[in-house]
């Protein structure tokens, strides 16, 4: 019977010791988890052409309506080519930044409400979560992907904020 126990007893410590390992691996920033994917490539590069890597690895929390490439690729031909380009950086970072909420905002914080959320850009965005969930005229077409420092909804169009 001691045997038995020490078996039970090591056989705990062990399962302990495999969950605190895993509860002490660090989860992926927004950045890091938006490349991850594999889906955001022409995010993540207009995001590096913008200089705002830094910003959204930082410590937030951030809300980030992330359009695919997909979404990308619906704009009118050369419009990605000519937003990456050095000359066009603060056009580039006002869109990029209209995405971005500053604060965690989960889909059951919204779920049946309408909302609108300030954004990095200082434009606001209309939600919409009574029927799906959208964003301005994007579609939330993947919610609540958790970062270590907030979490990405994927949405299926770019949100442009409105001309000044």
């Amino acid at each position: 019977m001691m045997m038995k126990s020490r078996k039970l007893f090591a056989a705990a410590i062990a399962a302990i010791g495999i969950t605190a390992g895993a509860a002490q691996a660090q989860q992926a920033d927004i950045v890091d988890t938006a490349i991850g994917a594999g889906s955001f490539n022409t995010l993540v590069s207009a995001v590096q052409a913008a200089e705002l890597v830094d910003a959204l690895k930082g410590e937030g929390p951030f809300t980030v309506f992330a359009p695919t490439d997909e979404a990308f690729a619906a704009l009118p031909a050369g419009t990605v080519d000519d937003l990456l380009k050095p000359e066009n950086r603060d056009q580039l970072v006002a869109i990029l930044t209209y995405h971005v909420v500053p604060a965690k905002v989960m889909s059951a914080d919204i779920a049946g409400k309408t909302a609108t959320a300030k954004t990095l850009s200082g434009g606001e965005l209309a939600i919409d979560a009574t029927s799906g969930v959208t964003v301005n005229d994007a579609k939330v077409v993947t919610a609540d992907i958790e970062a270590s420092n907030g979490v990405i909804h994927v949405v299926d169009a770019v949100i442009l904020p409105p001309a000044n």
